[in-house]
């Protein structure tokens, strides 16, 4: 097995498998539509991670390219966990040149936060100046419903 190879090209994605994974496996985007993942990466600078050619994790970043950015919706597919993979996507990510200099670089995890301390990562140093109008379900509820 080769190792992990990482692409901006968004030519390359297997938007199956991201939308796949986000809806059924990701705790943070269950019942996502295609429809809005799709969406989500035409708007986003995306990174896909392949082992000989096939695709086995993702990630994006939502970005003004000058001095914020937001990464979401990174994995890596069960099957490839446990091999240096995220680190490698995410050590990708960090050092791709439209992403140096920014102000402010977020991201939200409930289960990583030893692998993103490791490229600097922190709890915000002033959380009481943060705010967000969060709606969890939105995928999960029937369209209409509030």
């Amino acid at each position: 097995m080769g190792a992990l190879q990482v692409s901006t090209d968004k030519e390359r994605l297997d938007i199956g498998l991201i939308h796949h994974f986000l809806a059924t496996e990701a705790y943070w985007s269950r019942g996502i539509p295609r429809a809005t993942v799709e969406r989500a990466i035409a708007g986003s600078l995306c990174f896909g991670g392949y082992i000989d050619g096939r695709q086995v994790a993702f990630a994006r970043v939502i970005t003004d390219c000058a001095t914020f950015a937001y990464l979401a919706d990174v994995f890596v597919v069960p099957e490839q966990r446990g091999r240096g993979h995220s680190k490698t996507l995410v050590a990708a990510v960090m050092t791709h040149p439209q992403l140096q200099g920014l102000r402010r670089f977020n991201l939200a995890t409930s289960d990583a936060h030893g692998l993103y301390a490791g490229f600097g990562f922190a709890a915000p140093a002033r959380p009481e100046m943060l705010m967000e109008k969060l709606d969890p379900d939105i995928y999960t509820r029937a369209p209409g419903k509030p």
